[in-house]
C-alpha cells in the first residue's frame, strides 16, 4: 500500500510546504491530506490521484490537459510523458509559483481570459465543491473540451463515513459549498457519463467519474 513512490512524494512535498505553520493558506489544497501524519489518510488522498490517472489512461483523450484547481500540480508529475501539454488553473499564487518552478513546461491559465483554448482532457479533482458557482464552472469546462474530449471529476461523498474520517483527520470542511452528487447532476446537463467509481476500492469516500463530450 505505502509504496516507494507514495513515500517519495510525501517527502518531496514536506520539503517544500510547511503545513503546520501555513495551514490557513494550504487548507483548501490537498497538500495537508498528502502530508497527514496518519499515513492511511494520506494514502487515501494519493490513491484518488492514482485512480484519476488510471481513468485518464483508459478513457481520456490523449493530448492537451487542463488541471482545474491544480493545488501542487501532482497530476503533472503523475502524467509526465503521457500528455502533450499541461495547463492548470490555480488561484493561490504560492501554489502556482511552485508548479511553474517544478514543472517549467506547464502553463497557468485564467478560464475567463483563455476563451479560445480547447483541451482533450480536463481534470477537476476535489475542487468544484469549493465554489458556489460550480454549475457555471462546469459549463465553462465543458465548452473548453474538444469534441470527444473527457472531463474527469472527483469529490468527497460527504456521507457519514467521509464526515467521520474528516473529523478524525482534523479537517472541518467549511469550504465545501456543495456535494459531488450535485456536481455530477450538473455535469450531466453538458456531458455524457462514461464511468463512475468509488475510491478507495469501492469504499464510498470519493466519487470519481469520466464525462465525454
Amino acid at each position: 500500500m505505502f509504496n516507494r513512490e507514495f513515500n517519495a512524494r510525501r517527502a518531496f512535498l514536506a520539503s517544500h510546504f510547511d503545513v503546520k505553520n501555513k495551514m490557513e493558506e494550504l487548507e483548501e489544497s490537498c497538500i495537508p491530506s498528502y502530508l497527514h501524519k496518519n499515513k492511511l489518510a494520506a494514502w487515501v488522498a494519493w490513491k484518488r490521484l492514482v485512480c484519476a490517472k488510471n481513468l485518464y489512461l483508459k478513457f481520456g483523450k490523449p493530448g492537451k490537459v487542463l488541471d482545474f484547481g491544480a493545488g501542487s500540480g501532482e497530476l503533472s508529475y503523475l502524467l509526465r510523458g503521457k500528455i502533450s501539454s499541461y495547463s492548470f488553473a490555480e488561484l493561490e499564487n504560492d501554489l502556482s509559483d511552485f508548479i511553474l518552478k517544478e514543472y517549467p513546461e506547464s502553463r497557468k491559465i485564467d478560464l475567463d481570459k483563455n476563451e479560445g483554448d480547447k483541451y482533450d482532457t480536463i481534470f477537476a479533482l476535489d475542487s468544484l465543491e469549493h465554489n458556489d458557482s460550480y454549475e457555471d464552472l462546469l459549463g465553462s469546462l465543458a465548452d473548453k473540451l474538444v469534441l470527444g474530449g473527457a472531463l474527469i471529476l472527483s469529490g468527497p461523498s460527504e456521507n457519514w463515513l467521509y464526515r467521520l474520517g474528516r473529523k478524525v483527520a482534523g479537517f472541518d470542511g467549511h469550504y465545501h459549498h456543495t456535494t459531488i452528487t450535485d456536481i455530477e447532476t450538473a455535469a450531466a446537463k453538458h456531458l455524457t457519463l462514461s464511468k463512475k467509481q468509488w475510491v478507495p476500492y469501492n469504499v464510498p469516500l470519493f466519487s470519481l467519474s469520466v464525462w465525454k463530450k
